[in-house]
């Protein structure tokens, strides 16, 4: 399908919105303990949807209707919500946007993995030369860009729960695309996308907070309310949270996943402009490479 001008607008604007959210995940690190960060957000996002889409909750039937599915949507919610972002805050504690974003554009790497181990879908071999590509790319951000450095390999923190945090969001994508038989049709109900994500929010948003007092029952500092953390959070929970899954959503369903798939690949890029603009990280030459290598590799795995 051709690429006009709106549908352009609607695959760049959550890529830009997903960078601004490692950008304020960073600026946050110091004065907000990351699983706290997470639950505030989605708190702030499942208000709004219960605006949105409230004909989940409206009625005895619709509510039943939820009871019913509440495995699959807690699953989801516990992957996608729950894990996920916290992973990613977590991750930005010890490491920049611009790694945390390289690293979550190995993504496409784990949905192969994950499928072949659990779905039975057999990668071609093109898919897999694909994979070792966009994996060479992430390596080169973990070994800070010196490939000698690769065989004694030692990463911080940031690395590796945003690796975690890149295979959450693959388990999430195939719950998504292989549900329980009661999210298949003809058992789904006639849910528009802001009623099926507050179903995954509302059991979200309750793994989140148990994670959060998990948090503070260790010992996690409390945040100090300022204008500008206020701020920060309702654009976590506006912007990443139901702006970016909306556009993404009507682009995706426009375009298909795999030509998406190449937009999602700008955040890197508009992390590496915020954090050179805003905080003072300018991107090193290995972060272009690794930033070709990904984009390589997952235009490789879509050839035919």
């Amino acid at each position: 399908m051709k690429i006009t001008p709106r549908l352009a607008l609607l695959l760049t604007v959550p890529p830009l919105l997903w960078a601004g959210n490692a950008l304020v995940g960073r600026m946050l690190a110091p004065s907000v303990p990351p699983l706290l960060l997470n639950a505030l957000r989605w708190w702030g996002a499942l208000a709004v949807l219960l605006v949105l889409g409230w004909r989940v909750l409206g009625s005895a039937e619709r509510r039943a209707e939820l009871r019913a599915r509440w495995r699959e949507m807690a699953l989801l919610g516990l992957f996608g919500v729950g894990i996920y972002n916290a992973l990613q805050y977590m991750a930005l504690q010890t490491s920049t946007p611009i790694n945390v974003t390289l690293i979550a554009s190995s993504t496409p790497v784990w949905m192969l993995i994950v499928g072949g181990l659990f779905y039975g879908e057999k990668p071609r071999p093109v898919q897999w030369l694909g994979a070792a590509l966009s994996f060479s790319g992430v390596l080169l951000v973990l070994a800070r860009g010196e490939p000698a450095r690769i065989a004694d390999l030692r990463l911080v923190a940031g690395d590796v729960w945003m690796l975690l945090a890149a295979l959450s969001w693959a388990i999430y994508s195939w719950r998504l695309a292989r549900p329980g038989p009661l999210l298949r049709p003809p058992h789904r109900p006639d849910w528009n996308w802001a009623e099926f994500l507050l179903g995954q929010a509302l059991f979200g948003t309750l793994w989140a907070t148990a994670f959060a007092l998990g948090e503070q029952a260790v010992g996690a500092s409390t945040p100090q309310w300022t204008p500008a953390l206020a701020a920060s959070l309702v654009f976590l929970a506006l912007g990443p949270s139901l702006l970016a899954y909306r556009c993404w959503h009507l682009g995706v369903t426009a375009v298909g996943p795999s030509l998406a798939g190449f937009f999602s690949n700008l955040t890197p890029l508009f992390a590496a402009l915020f954090s050179a603009a805003l905080l003072g990280q300018p991107p090193q030459p290995h972060h272009g490479v690794a930033f070709a290598l990904i984009v390589a590799g997952i235009a490789v795995s879509n050839r035919r």
